[in-house]
């Protein structure tokens, strides 16, 4: 049975950007006391926020100060500016949701500034999201809560146990289990091991998508 609505995380679901931000964190993290390379935070930080991020790099010797937040979060929206391309695929996956009349949303950990300079490189997908992009500032807790995704279902009428969460992570694999909502989980690289052990449903190209969506 296809889903009732279709909910997108968006950092490395919809945007390409998490290789980027990987890079401007790591050098941020190495000036700061802490070597670290692009992989090691896509192990350790991967579907977090940066609120974690912060509390992780000053447990392994950071010295990183009370601002750190909002100085990386700058140096990240600088870079994502310079071009953040689109996840190969996404835009026929929108289509076809469009096609066969199934609602759909955005559910980030990301801040709405964030999915602002990234999303909005791209007008026409932007538009097409208006009013069904959602982030963690919009609720009491981010991913692995179940929070964002319950809150992106209600906003758009759609009854979580018919819902079908698409994320890159295995924190929102959990968020989505935690929520009630089945979870298909895209991992371009590698097996998927972790998105499955969090219980998700791995696969590799956006253009499975509709056929797994039953579309």
């Amino acid at each position: 049975m296809r889903p009732a609505a279709v909910l997108f995380d968006c950092d490395g679901v919809i945007v390409d950007s998490e290789p980027l931000t990987d890079r401007i964190i790591a050098a941020n993290l190495t000036r700061h006391g802490l070597p670290m390379a692009p992989d090691e935070v896509k192990t350790l930080f991967r579907g977090g926020t940066m609120a974690s991020v912060a509390e992780t790099a000053r447990t392994r010797g950071a010295g990183i100060g009370e601002n750190w937040i909002d100085d990386i979060y700058a140096e990240i929206f600088q870079g994502l500016a310079t071009g953040t391309p689109l996840i190969a695929g996404i835009e026929a996956a929108f289509d076809a949701l469009d096609a066969a009349g199934v609602a759909y949303a955005v559910g980030s950990n990301g801040p709405h500034r964030k999915m602002a300079v990234t999303l909005g490189q791209h007008p026409h997908l932007h538009r097409r999201l208006a009013g069904r992009i959602f982030s963690r500032e919009d609720v009491a807790r981010p991913k692995p809560a179940p929070d964002l995704y319950l809150h992106a279902a209600s906003c758009i009428g759609a009854e979580p146990a018919r819902c079908v969460v698409i994320e890159d992570s295995a924190t929102g694999a959990r968020a989505a289990r935690s929520a009630g909502m089945a979870c298909l989980g895209y991992a371009p690289l590698g097996d998927g091991a972790s998105l499955a052990e969090a219980g998700a449903r791995p696969f590799r190209d956006m253009a499975e998508l509709p056929a797994l969506l039953g579309l």
